[in-house]
């Protein structure tokens, strides 16, 4: 059985201009007490024509993680535009979220993103190179897809293959749990984003 069950996301800031960071609200619970960090990655995916376009945007350590309900807010930097294609710079792609324990990913959540000009005479005219200062970021908040994998939660570099893929999956639970307002910062000194957690 997992150890950590995601709770909830919430997508911050969205609809934002496209240059803004990225802003997710994540819950989780443990069901007893993680010894080790959890890492959180996000990734954008820059072109579904190969994964070289992929970015980690940014990833965080989130721990020691005592038994309970948590929450912390995961923010970064938006991708380095240079990097991705000008013919995928528009329209639908994928932000992703990972968490791994021991370096075991157990879950993924990725999340559909249009992006778009919202003025209308950029859109019937798209301009080259594209003008991201001019683009809208749209997250489709509602429909998230899921991902788990089971994982030993014991012994470190053990990860056993997918046994669950919840591509029909709209939403997860949301706690109902207060959390207290003592906010412990955990974040990775290299780290561009910020991340605080509470405890219940």
């Amino acid at each position: 059985m997992a150890k950590v069950q995601l709770c909830n996301i919430t997508v911050m800031d969205n609809p934002s201009p496209f240059l803004n960071p990225f802003q997710f609200e994540i819950t989780f619970e443990c069901i007893e007490e993680l010894k080790e960090d959890l890492e959180w990655k996000m990734i954008y995916v820059g072109s579904a024509e190969s994964e070289e376009y992929d970015q980690v945007l940014d990833s965080v350590f989130v721990g020691p993680i005592p038994e309970g309900k948590h929450m912390f807010v995961f923010q970064a930097d938006p991708p380095n535009v240079s990097r991705i294609p000008e013919n995928d710079a528009l329209g639908v792609t994928v932000v992703l979220l990972t968490c791994s324990y021991r370096s075991q990913e157990f879950i993924r959540v990725g999340y559909f993103i249009n992006n778009e000009y919202s003025d209308q005479e950029l859109r019937e005219n798209l301009p080259s190179p594209p003008q991201f200062d001019k683009v809208t970021r749209n997250i489709l908040a509602s429909e998230p897809r899921v991902t788990r994998f089971k994982i030993n939660w014991e012994e470190p570099n053990a990860q056993e293959p997918i046994t669950t893929m919840d591509n029909a999956e709209t939403s997860v639970e949301t706690p109902q749990t207060d959390l207290s307002q003592n906010q412990i910062p955990s974040f990775n000194d290299n780290s561009n984003s910020w991340a605080t957690m509470e405890c219940s």
